[in-house]
C-alpha cells in the first residue's frame, strides 16, 4: 500500500506543478513574440484574401521580426500608413500593429534584445520551414 500512495502522491504533485505551469502569466517576451506573429500571419492572410479592397495590395509589407531592431520603424510606417482606412480588417490590424509598438517600446523596453538591425530582412515573407520527406 505504501509505494502506491507514494506513486498516487507523486502524480498528484506532477499535475498541480503542471497546472500552475501552465496558468503562469506570459512574460514580456512570449506576449510580443505571439503578437507579432499573429500579426504576420493577419496580414498574409489580408493579402491573400479576394474579398478585400484592392488598396491592401499598396500596403507597405508587414513581415516582423522582433529580434530585429528595424521592427519599430515597420511598426510605424505601417500604422501611418494613410490609405484603406475604410477596410475593417486593414484598421484592426494598424490597431495590433500599434500594441505591439506600445508594448515594445514601453513595458519590455527593457528586457528585450535587438539582434540585428537589418532592415531589408523585413522586406522579405518569412517562409516556414520545409519539412524532408
Amino acid at each position: 500500500k505504501l509505494p502506491t500512495m507514494k506513486m498516487l502522491l507523486s502524480l498528484i504533485a506532477l499535475l498541480s506543478a503542471a497546472l500552475l505551469a501552465s496558468t503562469a502569466p506570459p512574460t514580456c517576451y512570449s506576449r510580443v513574440l505571439s503578437l507579432s506573429k499573429e500579426i504576420t500571419e493577419s496580414f498574409k492572410e489580408l493579402q491573400i484574401s479576394k474579398a478585400v479592397d484592392s488598396c491592401v495590395k499598396t500596403l507597405p509589407r508587414l513581415y516582423l521580426d522582433i529580434h530585429n531592431y528595424c521592427v519599430l520603424a515597420k511598426l510605424r510606417d505601417f500604422v501611418a500608413y494613410p490609405r484603406c482606412d475604410t477596410v475593417l480588417e486593414v484598421n484592426e490590424l494598424k490597431e495590433k500593429a500599434r500594441s505591439l509598438y506600445t508594448i515594445l517600446i514601453s513595458y519590455c523596453r527593457r528586457d528585450l534584445v535587438f539582434l540585428t538591425d537589418d532592415c531589408n530582412t523585413l522586406e522579405i515573407p518569412v517562409l516556414p520551414p520545409t519539412e524532408e520527406s
